[in-house]
């Protein structure tokens, strides 16, 4: 009996397999949703069953920039969908969760570039070809030149959308420091003196230009507040409000995450720390989101 078809296709799944954490890796970034991304990995490996590759060099680059091409669909249908946030909020994208001691193997791949929370928040104000460009160029180095044709514009014109992209990029996501214990001593710091109701101690803890981002959805609306001191007189009253917490990774870099008496989360937090101090506070506290969100790696 002939299984040639069956094995071509057992060798052709096999090789997706081989690219498939990379393709996810693509579509979080692209999406900031681990479910949309998973459902643009499986379209991504449609098409490629239904298409012809025999005379694809390059099966991992081809695969990119589909997984591209299937994003930016989305994301101009997503465009057409999504209500703007509730009063001059932000969506805050989904985060990825890990044990404070570090992330878990299964997101490594997801944030193997530092991809954190205040990033993909930026990058949900970029218009679609915006962020495939700044995405496929800046954070998986695909050519202009294979990003044009996904885009439909020149090589010239992809180069210039992932400029402003880059642009607004610097300006609205800061990097991290990367040494995690000296993030963790700084929001350590900062949610002990929230709790001790201490707002000069959060003052000289914040970055004069601070900004907190909230997301808490259709019922609870959202909020961006500007400045130290805006942003310490906020962290005081949430702290009252807020239940117990658990330290966390999140997007990689040192946050929190709040439980009501109940045990239900109440608040994702990740946080940014540049030269010791908070520059970016951004905050998941939609409880139909937070309801979905895989926590199981603050069980370990």
């Amino acid at each position: 009996m002939d299984n040639g078809p069956m094995d071509a296709h057992d060798f052709l799944a096999a090789r997706f397999e081989d690219h498939r954490s990379h393709l996810r890796a693509v579509a979080h970034r692209m999406l900031g949703s681990l479910s949309e991304a998973d459902d643009a990995v499986q379209e991504t490996w449609l098409r490629l069953s239904r298409s012809d590759t025999s005379g694809v060099e390059n099966l991992g680059g081809w695969l990119t920039t589909v997984v591209g091409r299937v994003c930016l669909d989305m994301l101009r249908s997503r465009g057409v969908r999504r209500e703007e946030p509730l009063d001059g909020g932000v969506h805050v994208p989904d985060p990825v969760v890990s044990a404070a001691d570090g992330v878990d193997p299964e997101h490594e791949a997801l944030l193997a570039d530092s991809v954190g929370l205040a990033l993909l928040v930026v990058l949900e104000t970029l218009s679609p070809p915006e962020r495939l460009a700044f995405v496929l160029h800046d954070l998986f180095a695909v050519p202009f030149d294979e990003i044009a044709p996904v885009v439909g514009r020149t090589p010239a014109a992809a180069r210039q959308l992932a400029s402003r992209a880059r642009r607004r990029v610097q300006g609205g996501a800061p990097a991290t420091d990367p040494d995690r214990d000296r993030q963790r001593a700084v929001v350590e710091a900062f949610l002990a003196a929230a709790r001790g109701g201490d707002l000069q101690g959060l003052l000289a803890l914040l970055d004069p230009d601070v900004v907190a981002r909230s997301d808490g959805g259709p019922t609870l609306g959202g909020s961006v507040r500007h400045g130290a001191r805006a942003v310490a007189e906020g962290a005081l009253l949430y702290a009252r409000l807020a239940g117990a917490g658990r330290p966390a990774l999140v997007n990689g870099a040192a946050g929190f995450v709040a439980f009501s008496p109940e045990g239900r989360p109440t608040s994702v937090m990740a946080f940014t720390v540049r030269d010791g101090r908070i520059v970016a506070m951004d905050a998941l506290n939609d409880p139909e989101r937070l309801a979905r969100l895989d926590l199981s790696a603050l069980d370990a």
